[in-house]
């Protein structure tokens, strides 16, 4: 695969991350919605860019101590590249910068790829949503990673060797 650039999403990029969301998710965010998160000061977002195009994005909103990963995405095309895992870690990156130490996600009930690649991540079960996914009534867990600095560390600087995903979709 050509190299991939990881940088902040911008508003030229929110039509392509819209486009991927309706790709992805039965249940879209809006191109007003993810417009919005532009000037929501506790938001980050991340694109994922090849040749030109964005193949992936993530955010996050950032409170207090506390990264809550709100969406992650990648082209169906792009996806078995590890295009999820660095999206995940440049939020960490960005969280722990603002003062972040931990992060939280929620993922579909059903969806065990994703759980695993979160678990390769350092995400531990939490609890349960009932009902959290409106398009299908499924629960959802509740994940937490308690020390993001360790799972950067890990994933960037050597440790236990990466687990390669098989789907980016939470």
């Amino acid at each position: 695969m050509n190299e991939i650039e990881y940088r902040p999403m911008t508003e030229p990029d929110v039509a392509r991350v819209a486009e991927l969301e309706r790709i992805c998710f039965r249940t879209p965010w809006s191109y007003r919605s993810l417009l919005g998160e532009l000037s929501n000061d506790v938001a980050f977002y991340v694109v994922a860019v090849a040749e030109g195009k964005v193949i992936g994005y993530a955010g996050e909103w950032l409170m207090f101590d506390e990264a809550h990963m709100t969406n992650i995405a990648v082209d169906p095309d792009f996806r078995k590249h590890g295009v999820a895992r660095r999206m995940i870690l440049e939020l960490m990156s960005e969280g722990a910068r603002r003062g972040a130490a931990r992060m939280t996600l929620e993922v579909r009930e059903n969806n065990q790829t994703a759980q695993r690649l979160y678990a390769s991540m350092g995400f531990a079960f939490a609890g349960i949503r009932k009902r959290y996914y409106t398009d299908t009534g499924e629960d959802a867990f509740i994940l937490w990673n308690d020390d993001i600095n360790e799972t950067m560390r890990r994933n960037r600087f050597g440790g236990s060797e990466p687990i390669k995903e098989e789907t980016e979709n939470a």
